[in-house]
């Protein structure tokens, strides 16, 4: 069976995206209605732009589900783009001037075109619909072994969320979250959040962020400590960095473990014997300051992701660039844009997370079936229990 992995195809103003994930076990129950709330909540957030309110996007199988279920094949996706006009050069015209911290005058040179046309298209962030597609088809993976995920925005400019995040509220916080326009925990923080997005778009400018995911309810142990490209710290960073407008990701303390001594960063560990039955195996930490990750592996302790998403690229005031046909100084071009998309951010980032730990599940519990990681999951966790009983029975001379 190949592990878990995804492919997207497709430009942000062509026909349609594509999502092909490959691996997913037979049996598992595909939830559409979760699916398609990740896809419209990826449109939502206080900042976005015009473009928004032409797309609706939902998600369409093409193969590899019969039923409301996976049965084991590649399973793809399509996401249809309502505002399709890559071929029309009145609506989508070369472009000449490219953006500063965008992919076009890289890209250009790249591929030898003083036209950024292409690069835009295929670089733009119209591709995250099928990433979080991708994700949210993870998520349903995860469900069968009791894991959620769970993302939120914890910042905009220096405007911060302090609101802790525990597993015990996580039903509170879901709903707090799911009632803010902005997709953070508290009236406060959301009201700080949009003025600084309307200062932004009074400017004519750009906010970023800070975003956040924690996944609940992961056993002890996915991941590996044995070679660095099996780390799942390391694929977690990875797959957030991958997204685009982010320049930055911390797991746990990230940065602030740095300016600390190491009797303040390190978790003590405890063992709780009424958790026993949980997939801590009743090991517990008074503090998460490793974000769940030690190693490589998962500890039993939520994991806690942070990413930094810079302000938007294109603004609406444009910024200085020179003109690629004759490399003299001139304005950059400006192509339909948000204000800010730190929310939206926070969807992409929160299932970018769920297919990283989704892949790390089926690595360490492989099956043809669903039946068979149920059964492979359980198996483990029993077995880890027991494990103060056992006798290595190791002589040393």
């Amino acid at each position: 069976m190949p592990s878990l992995d995804y492919h997207t195809a497709g430009e942000s103003h062509g026909p349609a995206l594509i999502s092909l994930v490959q691996g997913v076990p037979a049996g598992v129950e595909i939830d559409i209605d979760l699916i398609n709330t990740e896809m419209r909540r990826r449109q939502g957030g206080y900042g976005r732009g015009g473009r928004q309110r032409i797309e609706t996007d939902t998600v369409e199988f093409l193969s590899g589900v019969r039923l409301g279920r996976a049965i084991g094949s590649p399973i793809a996706m399509k996401i249809d783009n309502k505002d399709s006009r890559l071929d029309d050069l009145e609506r989508t015209p070369p472009v000449h001037r490219p953006r500063p911290g965008h992919a076009d005058l890289s890209g250009s040179i790249k591929w030898l075109t003083n036209d950024c046309r292409e690069t835009l298209e295929r670089a733009s962030a119209r591709e995250t619909a099928a990433r979080v597609a991708a994700g949210a088809l993870a998520k349903c993976i995860l469900k069968h072994v009791g894991i959620e995920v769970f993302g939120f925005v914890r910042s905009i400019r220096d405007v911060a969320c302090a609101v802790e995040v525990t597993p015990g509220r996580h039903a509170e916080l879901l709903e707090a979250r799911n009632n803010s326009d902005v997709y953070t925990l508290d009236e406060q923080s959301g009201d700080g959040m949009r003025e600084r997005i309307r200062e932004a778009k009074v400017e004519k400018d750009t906010a970023g962020g800070v975003v956040e995911a924690h996944v609940f309810g992961c056993p002890i142990g996915l991941g590996s400590s044995t070679d660095g490209r099996l780390r799942l710290d390391a694929k977690i960073a990875y797959a957030v960095m991958s997204i685009q407008a982010f320049k930055g990701v911390e797991i746990g303390l990230g940065m602030e473990a740095a300016r600390r001594p190491g009797s303040q960063v390190h978790d003590p560990i405890e063992f709780d014997a009424s958790q026993k039955h949980t997939p801590s195996l009743g090991y517990t930490r008074p503090s998460n300051n490793a974000g769940g990750l030690e190693g490589g592996m998962t500890n039993g302790m939520p994991v806690v992701v942070k990413g930094a998403m810079k302000p938007i690229s294109t603004l609406l005031r444009g910024l200085p660039s020179v003109n690629l046909r004759t490399n003299k100084p001139e304005h950059s071009d400006y192509e339909r844009s948000d204000v800010c998309a730190v929310s939206a951010a926070s969807v992409v980032m929160e299932n970018a997370v769920a297919f990283e730990i989704a892949r790390a599940l089926l690595e360490k519990f492989p099956g043809d079936s669903v039946t068979e990681l149920e059964g492979a999951y359980d198996a483990y966790l029993r077995t880890a229990r027991t494990l103060p009983d056992l006798d290595e029975g190791i002589a040393i001379a």
